[in-house]
């Protein structure tokens, strides 16, 4: 018993002993913003396994459809004997091969035929028309167009389910059991499965923990330094090093272009795809954040944050009072050394394929824009956060168990309201300019829409436009 013992622990020091050197380094590289390339090499041979995957789904795939045509043409020669042929009736106007295999079935009686032409007087012509002068049948066809698009398929409700992938990626998340169609691919599956979640998943989840311990722990002590240029300084240093660790989290390769427009004052408005967004552009950039003031650990998390940074959080009755935000933003953005606020006006979480509409909020305090565009590869693990069917230690967990989180980052040139633009104007050309960047489609519609029904005034106005059309015509 004891010698098992023995093997046991010495077997256990063998295999712990490089995992806590790995995650050492790991640690480490992250706190002084260095990188071996590991990443990224690590993504690159994923990319090649996703090819190589893809290739033999669709090989195994041909294969079976050959195999099954086969089987169709055998049953079908047996069944036509040399002496015996199939003639099969020219098809008539309403029939087709008789009626049979027809997913719907008509009584004959309830067909109804057009009705035959008849010739009307130029008198009852000419009091048709005055009567329905103003009306024209295909004034409605472009709502009636419109209306059938939505019930099939409506541009709200599909922003708010996970972007769809071309090639499987390996990921236990499939029903189409591409796992199992051949023994190739279930060997790799197996492999994969076994690294995500036996090897990957603790290595994550203690980084995790040990970057949220230190985070609020540098925090804490940096909010003991006196306001100064050295304290604005330690803070962006300690944020940047923090957010690092916790990127490490997730195996995030994230690539940033036009650095140059990197936000260094005013405001910072970014598409919204999950909450990691914050991650994402605070492991380059220290940013003020604005939001709801939330009690037990991610209130402890908040004050640690608010002694190192002038960060901005609201009582839930303060956030309903627009004009109470307003002035706290120009407060903020009115102090050159405080960092840049960063704000996502869209309010909610899109599916990484489009931006929907910004809040005017942030677009009425008159201060300069910084647009930042991010746009995620959905190949490696998909970071939409779908918070109507998953919690945040879901969507963590599904976080943890990706292959990677890889995404792009464009910093966008500065921007300002011009004299004579509204702010919801000034808002469509910032998210427009977003959208064209990312490669996401512009759309005008409120994401507040999946939780709300549509508001009197929108229903109001397309009457209107209705009545307009009507009119000109």
């Amino acid at each position: 018993m004891a010698l098992m013992l023995t093997i046991v622990s010495i077997t256990g020091s063998i295999l712990l002993t490089p995992f806590l050197m790995l995650l050492v380094c790991i640690i480490f590289l992250a706190s002084i913003g260095k990188s071996l390339g590991v990443r990224r090499l690590y993504v690159k041979t994923l990319l090649m396994i996703f090819e190589y995957g893809r290739k033999d789904i669709e090989s195994s795939l041909k294969h079976r459809k050959k195999e099954s045509l086969e089987d169709i043409d055998e049953g079908y020669s047996e069944e036509i004997t040399s002496s015996e042929k199939l003639v099969n009736p020219p098809l008539t106007n309403g029939f087709v091969n008789g009626g049979r295999n027809n997913l719907i079935s008509r009584d004959e009686g309830l067909i109804f035929v057009p009705e035959p032409p008849t010739t009307k007087t130029e008198e009852a012509i000419k009091e048709h028309k005055e009567k329905y002068k103003d009306f024209d049948l295909s004034n409605v066809f472009e709502y009636v167009k419109a209306g059938v698009e939505a019930i099939i398929e409506d541009q709200v409700t599909s922003r708010f389910e996970a972007e769809e992938l071309k090639n499987w990626n390996l990921l236990i998340r499939t029903n189409r059991g591409y796992e199992f169609i051949s023994w190739k691919l279930t060997f790799l599956w197996l492999g994969g499965f076994f690294i995500r979640y036996f090897f990957l998943f603790p290595l994550r989840l203690i980084i995790c923990c040990f970057g949220v311990f230190w985070l609020t722990l540098c925090t804490a002590l940096v909010g003991y330094v006196k306001p100064s240029d050295f304290k604005t300084m330690l803070n962006k240093y300690v944020s940047i090093m923090c957010f690092g660790i916790l990127s490490r989290a997730i195996s995030s390769v994230i690539t940033y272009h036009n650095e140059e427009n990197k936000p260094k004052n005013g405001i910072c408005v970014a598409n919204h795809t999950s909450p990691i967004d914050v991650l994402i552009l605070m492991c380059d950039n220290c940013y003020s954040l604005i939001g709801q003031r939330h009690g037990g650990f991610l209130g402890i998390f908040q004050r640690a944050l608010a002694r190192a940074s002038p960060h901005i959080w609201f009582e839930r009755s303060e956030t309903r009072d627009r004009s109470a935000v307003a002035n706290r933003l120009r407060e903020h953005v009115s102090n050159p050394k405080n960092p840049p606020i960063l704000i996502f006006p869209e309010g909610t979480c899109i599916n990484n394929t489009s931006v929907m509409q910004f809040k005017k909020g942030s677009f009425e305090v008159g201060s300069v824009i910084y647009p930042v565009a991010i746009k995620y590869d959905p190949r490696f693990g998909d970071a939409f956060w779908n918070s109507s069917r998953y919690s945040m230690v879901q969507y963590l967990y599904m976080m943890m168990t990706s292959w990677a989180i890889v995404c792009d980052v464009w910093y966008l040139p500065p921007m300002y309201q011009r004299e004579d633009e509204s702010a919801i104007n000034f808002a469509n050309r910032v998210k427009s300019v977003i959208a064209k960047q990312g490669g996401l489609v512009d759309l005008m519609w409120d994401g507040q829409l999946k939780r709300v029904k549509a508001k009197k005034e929108w229903k109001e106005r397309q009457q209107e436009e209705f009545s307009r059309r009507l009119q000109a015509d």
